[in-house]
């Protein structure tokens, strides 16, 4: 191996080791929350920033568990309030977006979307 070579093996090495510590730390934050009050006909919109003018990422139907990163709109934050009953967990979101990661194309590229709180309850 050249030097050049060896030199991009290790970046690549260090590169792969951060990404992977990142999503260790993220994982380990992540609450688990499911789409609830959506009717049968419909699904829960999840969009790249917390606004109904965002665009629509992917929809998910009632009672699909997602995996939120526990920051919301209004200061929220679900891991700070996941030892709350779940009806006051609900009343705290309520009106909220809040975050959560996800893989909208199925292809393994994780990414955070927003989705409206209002249809969320507590797994």
């Amino acid at each position: 191996m050249t030097k050049m070579t060896t030199r991009i093996a290790a970046a690549l090495i260090a590169a792969a080791s951060f990404a992977a510590a990142g999503s260790a730390a993220l994982a380990s934050t992540l609450v688990a929350w499911k789409v609830s009050g959506v009717s049968a006909a419909d699904v829960l919109m999840v969009r790249a920033y917390p606004s109904a003018q965002s665009k629509i990422l992917v929809g998910y139907p009632e009672g699909i568990t997602l995996s939120m990163t526990g920051r919301c709109t209004g200061g929220v934050n679900l891991g700070d309030i996941q030892t709350l009953p779940a009806w006051k967990q609900r009343q705290l979101v309520d009106g909220q977006w809040c975050e959560l990661w996800l893989d909208p194309y199925g292809n393994g590229e994780f990414r955070n979307g927003w989705t409206f709180a209002r249809y969320l309850r507590p797994a």
